[in-house]
């Protein structure tokens, strides 16, 4: 048994877990997200046809801090979401803790619209 875990290996057990529960349809697409230490990435995917329906990130966004640009990212995808008429969508935080840049993504999506 290995004692020392590190930090990625512990992240990529919990998001084991939560896959095993957490899957994407046309109607309900999943919108998983991953931060960088510079940036945060958010995409709708279709598990049942393996589709990345939309995608958005701060990558080209200089302004502001981190935290600002997370809140960015997520009425980003929100509005191209229901641009696309998606109004749910299921939440993958991707082994991440639900709090900081995380949350506010989660929290200005769902004041742009999505529900979740």
């Amino acid at each position: 048994m290995k004692l020392n875990n590190t930090k990625t290996e512990k992240r990529a057990r919990i998001k084991r877990r939560i896959r095993s529960k957490v899957s994407g349809t046309a109607a309900r697409p999943r919108l998983s997200v991953y931060k960088s230490n510079k940036n945060i990435y958010a995409q709708l995917i279709d598990d049942v046809k393996n589709v990345t329906i939309v995608a958005a990130s701060d990558v080209k966004e200089k302004k502001g801090t981190k935290k600002e640009r997370a809140a960015l990212v997520g009425k980003n995808i929100a509005n191209s979401a229901i641009a696309l008429k998606i109004n749910e969508v299921v939440f993958d935080r991707n082994g991440f803790n639900y709090t900081g840049r995380i949350k506010l993504l989660a929290d200005s999506a769902r004041e742009a619209g999505l529900k979740f």
